[in-house]
């Protein structure tokens, strides 16, 4: 008995389906970024129960505190920077920005940022060209020198551990009376009214007297 045999055609679209759904089953899926991945952690922000101008207040003396700069401020936002040098030729600087908004149950969120830029001091000597007989002109340094500071890297602070001091000196300026709960309930008891003073009586009348029927 002969087989039946399928026609060259219908082989070549099974063998391409075929390599397809290989490459589909062994594709790896793309890694994130950087490995920035928009997890559920608060790493960046921590909530407490004052309104947010006092949690951006608390914030600001917070970094008063630990020698930052406070650049801009408001009731809801500040900037503050704060300069390294770690080495003779390396500039470090810290920028922190906050944001304070307003939870819906109460309370304010604190969402922080904090930016590391790092510089390097170009310097550059300065010459001068001084003639020579028989020689011609030379050029020789004249002692000066002029530097810049140029910005080599920027990244964002990611440590867990600096965002959870941080946050914990914040709530250490959070005052302990403001916005923890409803004010209290008034008094259950009620102040009476004074009596009032007795009638007086009509000096015409005897009040031993008994009353005629």
């Amino acid at each position: 008995m002969q087989r039946a045999r399928l026609p060259f055609r219908a082989l070549a679209v099974l063998g391409l389906a075929t390599t397809l759904a290989a490459c589909g089953f062994n594709r790896k899926s793309e890694p994130p970024p950087l490995g920035e991945t928009f997890g559920a952690g608060d790493t960046y922000s921590r909530t407490y129960a004052v309104p947010p101008a006092s949690a951006c207040e608390a914030t600001r003396r917070a970094l008063l505190g630990q020698g930052y700069v406070i650049g801009k401020a408001s009731d809801d936002a500040l900037q503050a920077t704060k300069s390294f040098q770690p080495e003779s030729d390396v500039h470090t600087q810290l920028n922190v920005r906050a944001t304070c908004l307003q939870q819906p149950g109460g309370g304010a969120i604190v969402f922080v940022n904090a930016v590391q830029d790092r510089y390097v001091l170009n310097t550059s000597v300065k010459s001068a060209s001084v003639g020579v007989s028989m020689l011609g002109s030379v050029s020789l340094p004249i002692g000066t020198s002029g530097g810049d500071l140029v910005r080599v890297a920027t990244n964002t602070v990611q440590n867990e551990d600096f965002y959870r001091r941080f946050f914990e000196r914040v709530a250490a300026f959070i005052p302990s009376t403001e916005g923890l709960g409803p004010e209290p309930p008034p008094a259950m008891f009620e102040t009476l009214p004074d009596p009032e003073p007795p009638a007086p009586l009509d000096p015409l009348v005897d009040p031993d007297t008994p009353e005629p029927h």
